[in-house]
Parts: structure tokens; C-alpha cells; sequence
């Protein structure tokens, strides 16, 4: 088995999975809306030294990538990033949608409160077997879309241990660790103070 660090920062919890090379799986999951980047290090830290392994040991990076908390994302990504550049290993970017998706049995529907009257919608074959795109739906009309049969998850908690199982069997290329808001970003260019140049 590939040792396999896993990251879920895009709900108000900091999770971490690891996935050790006899196939058995530790986490650590704190249940916080915000301060991910001050406790985020020295969690990683704790869940390798309980199981004797250190950063050298790490062969792969996984971190799920939205939608999601923007800042959360931030720091989940960054810290994924890190780790993937200072030790010289993959790492692999995973929708929350998708990873969602992992603790379903059969087929499911992802159903996640996006405020506003909306949600992020998707529907699986199976877990992590997308039939549609991520989408952004008005919530009535994501509600009417559930299907019929599907096991349907609201829940914007992964199963950590199953994003590290997933993940170690992803080929990074084909999911680079970028992020998948869905909706675009609210903050707005600031233009008010702008002086519209005339051409002169």
C-alpha cells in the first residue's frame, strides 16, 4: 500500500487520514470552523508519530478540493501543496462531492445546503463514480432531482479513512489539486475609487 496522507479542510472540521502500508488506516478529526492553519501541522505531526512515521515516510498527498469553505480550502490545498513540493510526492486533488460520494455503498445522490436557496448537486453509480458534473442548483430543483433509490448524503463530512484509500489509487495527473468552488468567488474587484481614463 502507498502511504497516503488524506485532507479535508472544506467543512468546519480538520481532518486528516493516513493510510499505512499494511492497508490499516488512522485519523484525526477536529470539529472547528475556523483556526485550521494554526492547529493543521501539528496534527499531521501527531498521526505520523503515533504511528512511527515521519514527513520522509509520506509516498502521497491527498486533499479534497471543493466546493467547500473558501478559506478552508486555502489552507488544505496550501498545506497539500507543501508537503507534495518539500518531500518530492504526488498529490492528488479530490471534489468534496466525489469524496463525499465515498461512503455510500451503492448509488448515491450528493445533496449539500449551498445557502441562499441553493445546492451543490451530484449523482453516482456508485462510490466516487460520478454520473454528472458538479453542479450548483436552485435547492427546490435539486430536491426534485434526487434519484429515486440512491442513497442520498447531505452531510458536508467525508469519510477521511476512504479519501485515503481513494486517493491512493488515483492517477495524479488526471487530478491535480486545484480548487472546485462551483460558485464563483463573492468577493468583487473593488472598482468605486477608479478613475476611468479618457483617451486623450
Amino acid at each position: 500500500m502507498t502511504i497516503t496522507l488524506a485532507i479535508d479542510t472544506a467543512a468546519p472540521r480538520l481532518q486528516l487520514g493516513l493510510l499505512l502500508g499494511d492497508g490499516r488506516t488512522d485519523v484525526s478529526v477536529d470539529d472547528i470552523a475556523t483556526g485550521h492553519a494554526e492547529l493543521i501541522f501539528g496534527r499531521i505531526a501527531e498521526l505520523l508519530e503515533r504511528n512511527g512515521l515521519g514527513y520522509a515516510d509520506l509516498q502521497r498527498v491527498v486533499t479534497t478540493t471543493g466546493p467547500g469553505s473558501f478559506t478552508g480550502l486555502r489552507i488544505g490545498l496550501s498545506a497539500a501543496r507543501g508537503i507534495g513540493l518539500a518531500r518530492g510526492i504526488p498529490v492528488v486533488g479530490v471534489s468534496s462531492l466525489v469524496a463525499l460520494s465515498l461512503s455510500a455503498t451503492g448509488p448515491a445522490t450528493v445533496l449539500l445546503d449551498a445557502r441562499r436557496g441553493e445546492a451543490y448537486f451530484q449523482t453516482f453509480a456508485g462510490p466516487g463514480q460520478p454520473t454528472m458534473d458538479g453542479d450548483l442548483l436552485p435547492m427546490a430543483i435539486a430536491q426534485a432531482a434526487i434519484v429515486p433509490g440512491t442513497a442520498l448524503i447531505s452531510s458536508p463530512f467525508v469519510d477521511i479513512a476512504a479519501l485515503a484509500r481513494h486517493g491512493a489509487t488515483l492517477d495524479p495527473t488526471g487530478h491535480p489539486p486545484e480548487p472546485n468552488y462551483i460558485r464563483d468567488a463573492d468577493a468583487k474587484p473593488q472598482t468605486a475609487a477608479r478613475i476611468e481614463r479618457t483617451g486623450a
